[in-house]
């Protein structure tokens, strides 16, 4: 097998380092380090360190994003009106598929994650193009369709906690298991769905009185 190039080294590096220490925590000279190259490597594969950041954030999404999308495609090609249940989980499953949790690498991918909610620096939620845009907005569309009490604003409060419920829990389960609690494998993935599934289907927050 062909070692890494220096390309595919610094993507391996800036992933780590920034799920760990956020974009600004994380230094050109120590990804540059991480990745036995030197200091101009990253502005002459990637630019700039940002674009190195949406890089490394596209490399893990897409997959999830292409599998999100072709579980929205499968339902809708059977009905025009999917069920929450089945909505979220062609959106939740891909993620924890892509989140193992006895994997370092799929802990990574949840750090990542929960810094892209996290971190302050604009850059961590300047990465998003055109690819993740559509997938988003098809499952609002599906979503807002299945829940049609739900203003645009709660709605998609709730999308972002399907992300952030997932990133969280295997995190934590990477981290150390709870007893008796299921790591990973069906039964995690079914509770999961079950649970949130429910949280999508809550009656619409009440307004606060006067």
């Amino acid at each position: 097998m062909a070692p890494p190039d220096t390309r595919s080294q610094l993507l391996d590096a800036a992933e780590r380092l920034f799920a760990e220490h956020g974009f600004r925590g994380a230094s050109v000279r120590a990804i540059t380090e991480l990745a036995g190259a030197n200091l101009a490597a990253i502005g002459y594969h990637f630019g700039s360190k940002a674009e190195l950041l949406a890089a490394v954030v596209r490399r893990v999404v897409e997959p999830i994003n292409i599998a999100q999308a072709a579980g929205l495609d499968r339902l809708l090609a059977r009905t025009p009106d999917p069920p929450v249940a089945e909505l979220v989980e062609a959106f939740a499953g891909p993620l924890f598929d892509a989140m193992l949790a006895g994997d370092e690498g799929g802990a990574r991918t949840s750090r990542l994650i929960m810094r892209i909610f996290g971190d302050p620096a604009e850059e961590m939620r300047a990465w998003t193009g055109s690819a993740e845009a559509t997938v988003r907005d098809r499952y609002l569309a599906a979503f807002g369709h299945a829940l049609p009490g739900l203003s645009a604003g709660e709605l998609w409060f709730r999308i972002r906690g399907i992300l952030a419920v997932a990133a969280v829990d295997r995190v934590d389960v990477y981290n150390g298991p709870a007893p008796d609690c299921p790591s990973s494998g069906e039964p995690a993935r079914r509770w999961a769905i079950t649970f949130l599934a429910a949280a999508m289907s809550a009656p619409p927050t009440s307004s606060p009185g006067p």
